[in-house]
């Protein structure tokens, strides 16, 4: 039986930059709550209003 949990079912965030979904992933597990941007491009980006 293999490990893990499918792409499909990690919870999901829609990046404060580009506004495009991406999923969780595992050097965010202590941080999720956290999390705003997708990328280090994004994060540099900031909020585009």
């Amino acid at each position: 039986m293999p490990k893990g949990v499918k792409k499909a079912d990690l919870p999901t965030k829609i990046c404060a930059a580009c506004a495009r979904p991406f999923a969780w992933r595992k050097k965010w597990e202590r941080d999720w709550e956290n999390v705003r941007y997708c990328s280090d491009a994004c994060r540099a980006k900031g909020v585009s209003s």
